[in-house]
């Protein structure tokens, strides 16, 4: 494996960990919006 793949191996889990917390996160707030709205607990 050559350092330019390693390299790119290494680097793109950051990017990939940012794109899952942040559809993570813009699901929690839809719900807890559409709880909010219609007046139930979210848990």
């Amino acid at each position: 494996m050559s350092v330019f793949w390693l390299s790119f191996y290494v680097l793109i889990w950051p990017i990939i960990t940012v794109g899952v917390l942040a559809v993570l996160s813009v699901g929690v707030f839809k719900d807890v919006r559409q709880a909010q709205l219609s007046g139930e607990s979210l848990v």
